[in-house]
C-alpha cells in the first residue's frame, strides 16, 4: 500500500520530473486529473477544468445558458467563453456564483453575452470587502505562499499543480484584469428559483466560505457544489482562514448525498457521473470529515494536546484508494489541530504553551541547553528524522547569532519537506519560504498594508477611513484624544483617536477635519502623495485642532501620514 502520510519518512516516493523538480509521485500524477478539459457532463451541461484554480460550468436551459462562476479575471473567463463556443452558440443569459472566491471574470460575460440576471449569496460583497481591508496583508501573503504565486513558472522550483487546479492564476491570463460585477438577484436561504427557464434549488452549504451554495437542477439530475473537491476537504488552510466547522460541512455533504444526483460538478476538479459511483464515493468523502471530527474530539476529551493529535490521528486505509480523499491539498494532521483550536482556542493544555517564550529567546535558551550552536548544528545535520531536523534548523535560524549558513540549513530542510509531501499547499509554502530565505524572492512587501487604486476606488469613504485603525502604532498615540473627520464634500467619515486605538465614527462633532476631494484621499491611501505635500499644494486642508490631528495621523504606520519627527 502506498504511503499516504502528510510527510514521507524518506525519498522512496520522490521522483525527478521533466522540469527537474524533486516531487512526491502522487502529487505529480494528480496534475493529469486537473488538465485543461471541457467536459461534456450530459446534454447541455459543460464544465471547463484546468483553466485556472476553479472550474467554469455552463448549463443550458430553454431560454439560454447559465454561466456558473467566472474565475479570477476577465482574461480567464474570456478563455472559458472561447472553449464554450467550440460546442455551442447558444447565448449566455444568466450568471450564478457558488461563493465569493471565483467571481472576478463576470465583466467578460457581460461584454459578450445578453445576460439579464446575476445571482449570488447576499454575503458575497461583504466577504470580498473583508479580505481586502483589515486583513489584506496577511490574506494576500497567504495566497502567495499557498498557491505558489512567487514561484517560477518553469524549473525545479515550479509547481505542477496547486491541489485544486493547475494554478491560482494561469500565466496566459495575465494581466489578470479584475471584472467582478455584483449580483443583482441575491439569496441567503434555501429557495427555488427559475433561471434561463430552468428550475434551480438553491441550498446554503457553507464549506470554505460562509456564502457557499449547492445548486440542484432537478430536470437535469445535476448538482453544482463547493463541497467535495478533488482532494480531502481543507478544514485548515495554511494561508490562514476563518474556522471551517466540519459539522456544518457534514450537513452540506449529507444534503448533497440526499439528492441522488446522476452528475456532480464541483467548483474544482473533474465532474463525476453515475448515481451508484457518486453514492459510494460521496459517502466515503463525508465519512472522512466525520472521522476527523470524531477522533479529534475523542482524543481531546482524553487530554491530548494539539501536537499529540497530529501524531495520533490519521485516516484509515479505507480512504487510501480514492483520489478524492488524498492529501493533495491540506493534510489531516493540520486539520485535527484546527478542529481542536476551533472548539477550544489556542491553549491546548500543554504547560509550555501557557506562557511561551518569544521565538528568539526560545532559540537562544534551547540551543544553550543543548551545548551551544555547534552542537545544535551537528545534531541537525546528522539526524535522519526530518521533523526533528526542521525543528532544529528553525531554532538555529531564529538564534540572535545565526549565520547565513544556518539560514541556508533551514532552506535546505524546507526543500526536503517540499519534495516529500503529497500536499500542494505545503510544497508551495515550503518552497516560497526557502526562496525567501535564500534571497531569490522578496516577501517583505506582503508584510505591509499596501492599498491599490482600484481597491480603494471601490470602497465607500467609511470603509477607506476605517481600515486605518489596524495601522495604529500605539505608543505614538500617548496622550491623544481626538475626533477626526474626513470630509470629501459628498461623504464624511471619521476616527476617534483615544486609548491607543482609532475607533471608526461617523465624523460628526469632530475636533479636527481633513477636507479634500475623494481622489486626493485615495491618493493618500495608495501613497501616491503624502499629507505634507497635499497640505503644501492646497489639495488638502486641515481645520480645527491641526497640531493634534497631525500627531494622530502620524501615529499610523503608513508612509503618506508619517511625520519626520516620529
Amino acid at each position: 500500500m502506498a504511503d499516504t502520510s502528510a510527510l514521507r519518512a524518506d525519498h522512496r516516493d520522490v521522483i525527478n520530473d521533466d522540469e527537474g523538480r524533486l516531487i512526491d509521485r502522487s502529487l505529480h500524477d494528480h496534475t493529469q486529473r486537473l488538465k485543461r478539459t471541457l467536459h461534456c457532463v450530459r446534454d447541455g451541461v459543460w464544465c471547463l477544468v484546468g483553466n485556472g484554480l476553479s472550474n467554469q460550468t455552463f448549463v443550458q436551459g430553454p431560454e439560454g445558458i447559465i454561466a456558473i462562476d467566472t474565475g479570477e479575471s476577465v482574461e480567464e473567463m474570456t478563455a472559458a467563453l472561447g472553449e464554450l463556443r467550440t460546442v455551442t452558440d447558444a447565448p449566455i443569459v444568466a450568471v450564478i456564483y457558488t461563493h465569493f472566491h471565483y467571481v472576478s471574470g463576470t465583466a467578460a460575460v457581460l461584454d459578450a453575452e445578453p445576460v439579464t440576471a446575476i445571482w449570488g449569496h447576499a454575503l458575497i460583497e461583504d466577504n470580498l470587502r473583508r479580505s481586502a481591508t483589515d486583513i489584506a496583508p496577511a490574506y494576500g501573503r497567504g495566497l502567495v505562499e499557498q498557491f505558489a504565486i512567487a514561484l517560477p513558472e518553469h524549473g525545479p522550483d515550479s509547481t505542477p499543480n496547486v491541489g485544486l487546479g493547475l494554478a491560482y492564476r494561469m500565466p496566459q491570463h495575465a494581466p489578470f484584469t479584475p471584472g467582478h460585477v455584483a449580483a443583482d438577484h441575491t439569496f441567503d436561504d434555501a429557495r427555488t428559483i427559475t433561471v434561463a427557464g430552468l428550475t434551480v434549488d438553491v441550498t446554503p452549504a457553507p464549506s470554505d466560505a460562509n456564502d457557499s451554495v449547492t445548486l440542484w437542477f432537478p430536470e437535469l439530475r445535476t448538482a453544482v457544489h463547493n463541497l467535495m473537491w478533488p482532494a480531502l476537504f481543507n478544514v485548515f488552510a495554511i494561508r490562514g482562514e476563518e474556522y471551517r466547522d466540519p459539522r456544518v460541512l457534514l450537513r452540506g455533504l449529507d444534503h448533497l448525498h440526499s439528492l441522488g444526483a446522476d452528475h456532480l460538478i464541483a467548483t474544482h476538479g473533474p465532474p463525476l457521473s453515475g448515481a451508484g459511483d457518486i453514492d459510494r464515493r460521496l459517502e466515503r468523502y463525508r465519512d472522512s470529515i466525520q472521522f476527523i471530527w470524531d477522533q479529534t474530539v475523542r482524543w481531546t476529551n482524553r487530554g491530548a494536546s494539539s501536537s499529540d493529535l497530529a501524531h495520533r490521528i490519521s485516516l484509515p486505509a479505507v480512504y487510501d484508494d480514492d483520489w478524492l480523499t488524498q492529501q493533495h491539498y491540506g493534510v489531516v494532521e493540520h486539520h485535527v489541530r484546527q478542529v481542536r483550536s476551533g472548539l477550544f482556542g489556542f491553549f491546548d493544555g500543554d504547560p509550555a504553551n501557557l506562557f511561551p517564550l518569544e521565538r528568539g529567546d526560545l532559540a537562544t535558551r534551547t540551543i544553550a541547553a543543548m551545548g551551544g550552536l555547534d552542537e545544535a548544528r551537528t545534531r541537525c545535520d546528522d539526524t535522519d528524522d526530518l521533523r526533528w531536523a526542521l525543528h532544529l534548523a528553525s531554532l538555529l535560524a531564529d538564534h540572535p547569532e545565526a549565520t547565513d549558513a544556518d539560514r541556508q540549513r533551514l532552506a535546505h530542510h524546507l526543500r526536503v519537506v517540499a519534495s516529500r509531501t503529497p500536499s500542494a499547499n505545503i510544497r508551495s509554502w515550503s518552497l516560497t519560504a526557502a526562496l525567501a530565505i535564500e534571497g531569490s524572492i522578496d516577501m517583505s512587501r506582503h508584510r505591509t498594508h499596501r492599498l491599490g487604486r482600484r481597491q480603494v476606488e471601490g470602497w465607500d469613504l467609511a470603509t477607506s477611513v476605517a481600515v486605518l485603525k489596524v495601522l495604529v502604532v500605539p505608543e505614538r498615540l500617548t496622550g491623544i484624544d481626538l475626533r477626526l473627520a474626513v470630509d470629501t464634500g459628498a461623504e464624511r467619515a471619521g476616527l476617534h483617536f483615544r486609548n491607543h486605538i482609532a475607533c471608526p465614527i461617523s465624523g460628526d462633532h469632530a475636533e479636527a477635519v481633513v477636507r479634500c476631494s475623494r481622489s486626493v484621499w485615495n491618493a493618500l491611501l495608495t501613497a501616491s502623495t503624502d499629507l505634507e505635500a497635499a497640505l503644501a499644494n492646497g489639495d488638502l486642508h486641515l481645520d480645527g485642532d491641526i497640531d493634534t490631528a497631525r500627531r494622530a495621523l502620524g501615529a499610523l504606520d503608513h508612509s503618506a501620514f508619517e511625520r519626520a519627527d516620529q
